[in-house]
């Protein structure tokens, strides 16, 4: 087990100063901590960069986040700062007193975690969680010699980032804060660097306790990791951990599910693999069952990758989300499972009730309302494209009512169901079969692309028109009506008012009781 004695930190402290030159912060960040060190001046007596920033800073890594510790209270200190820079005040840990404040600056948004040193900073350096994050550099040191301030680093941290190592600061870390068990894994796919054998002994140790973790702060973790390429694989890794199944207790019952033939994998290792499916789609990262020649045939454009990018809330992409839904998609496969007499294994209904379990547990991670949608929707609709397309290409009526259906993650949902494909496949994957699944979503891309008029036709009468002429009252079955008119109009069976209206007096009479 990782041990150090607190108290020796104070004897060493000073002896641990460096001066090694090191990558400047770009010029926005340096005129951000003037402006900091300016407000700071005669309110706050010492203030020091720590954490995620020095370790970035000596990597040469770009970063919005920027943290500091302050010898007063940060929570007051944020908040002054928040209503100075015209920021936005988040309170993170009342009683550790940590608050973070949020500001946009020459159309850059930055992120500023403020936390109190208690006692002193070798003591709270002592707290942290990895030897990479417990260096300190002073804030009038770097702005004073930028080039090569004095470095605290009482555990070896300069050292764990040349042997591109995470090691936990003491054998407490975990328990003290269980995000860190997160954090790990998602520093290690950020940094590729691997995990100390120790600290994974207390990761192992600890990984119950991150169930008492606030749902807010695992978002934030869990999004960090799936945003990162190759965060897809090390879910394995949280799995071996003992991580993924204290997060997601819904998929214990899904591994050791057998599926029919034609999957490679049982249910639980499907979803995982889904997920790396997802970020080879995305050019991410490698699939390790198909060649290049597999990836030059699914569509891709700079349209989509800016699709993709595209920010849902805070924290959350396009992607990141599209990987969550990956390893939901087939969350309720173990309970829709049933066997007939022949031996086929059929889960019907899994989509819809899937996307029905995922609503709890990404409200219980506090995901908005938002977020929480689109995953749905995705999880729920996983299976159409294929579905609206058993005989030959989909027909326009058909490509309506799954944009209808899907709103606007229909988009996702075709990379989804390429992914499930893949992850199903596995090492039996055909070319023949591949490429017509990708030229299938193709083809949808490409009528919903160049026919907007597709999913939003332009309005050819409205509910006045269905009531004055056909004598309909006010209430759903008017919207059932114009309804009716749009997916007709989509299908370009009619382009016209004139038509619209005949095609209203044949529906009707199609329907004796509405008459």
């Amino acid at each position: 087990m990782i041990k150090y004695a607190a108290s020796s930190i104070v004897v060493t402290m000073y002896s641990l100063m460096t001066r090694p030159m090191i990558m400047l912060p770009d010029s926005k960040m340096l005129s951000l901590l003037s402006t900091v060190h300016e407000h700071l001046a005669g309110k706050v007596t010492d203030a020091f960069l720590v954490g995620g920033l020095v370790r970035d800073i000596l990597l040469g890594r770009p970063t919005a986040d920027i943290d500091l510790a302050v010898a007063a209270d940060a929570r007051e200190t944020a908040s002054d700062l928040a209503r100075t820079l015209n920021g936005k005040y988040v309170l993170l840990d009342e009683v550790n007193q940590v608050a973070r404040v949020i500001v946009e600056v020459e159309g850059k948004r930055w992120q500023l975690d403020f936390s109190t040193i208690a006692e002193s900073l070798e003591q709270d350096l002592a707290r942290r969680d990895f030897t990479v994050n417990a260096m300190a550099i002073g804030l009038d040191a770097l702005l004073g010699n930028p080039r090569s301030p004095e470095i605290l680093d009482p555990f070896g941290g300069q050292r764990d980032l040349e042997k591109r190592t995470i090691r936990a600061v003491s054998d407490g870390a975990f328990s003290a804060d269980p995000v860190r068990l997160l954090r790990a894994v998602r520093l290690a796919v950020e940094l590729d660097f691997n995990i100390d054998e120790d600290t994974e002994t207390l990761i192992w140790r600890d990984a119950r306790l991150i169930k008492e973790v606030p749902g807010e702060r695992v978002r934030e973790e869990m999004l960090h990791l799936l945003a990162v390429p190759g965060g897809g694989k090390r879910l394995a890794y949280l799995d071996e951990l003992g991580l993924l199944l204290e997060l997601l207790p819904q998929l214990r019952v899904a591994r050791g599910v057998e599926q029919p033939d034609i999957h490679c994998w049982d249910v639980f290792q499907h979803s995982l693999k889904t997920v790396e499916a997802v970020e080879y789609l995305l050019r991410e990262g490698p699939w390790d069952y198909a060649d290049e020649r597999a990836l030059s045939v699914v569509p891709w454009s700079e349209e989509l990758a800016r699709h993709f990018d595209r920010e849902v809330n805070y924290g959350s992409t396009r992607r990141s989300l599209l990987k969550l839904a990956a390893l939901l998609h087939d969350i309720a496969k173990p309970q829709t499972k049933t066997v007939e007499e022949g031996g086929r294994a059929r889960f019907l209904g899994h989509a819809s009730e899937g996307a029905e379990m995922v609503t709890p547990i990404l409200e219980r991670f506090r995901f908005s309302a938002r977020e929480i949608r689109l995953v749905e929707l995705m999880v729920k609709h996983h299976l159409r494209p294929m579905q609206m397309s058993q005989e030959g290409l989909p027909t326009r009526r058909a490509m309506y009512r799954y944009f209808r259906d899907t709103g606007d993650a229909g988009i996702d949902i075709l990379f989804l169901n390429l992914a499930d494909h893949l992850a199903t496949r596995g090492t039996e994957l055909t070319m023949k079969h591949w490429r017509e699944h990708a030229d299938l979503v193709r083809y949808i891309l490409a009528c919903h692309d160049e026919e907007e008029k597709l999913t939003l036709p332009p309005r050819l009468v409205d509910g006045h028109d269905v009531i004055d002429r056909f004598g309909i009252g006010p209430g759903p079955e008017v919207g059932e009506v114009l309804e009716a008119v749009r997916e007709a109009q989509a299908a370009g069976e009619i382009n016209t008012r004139e038509e619209a209206l005949a095609y209203i007096e044949r529906w009707l009479a199609s329907f004796p009781s509405r008459k």
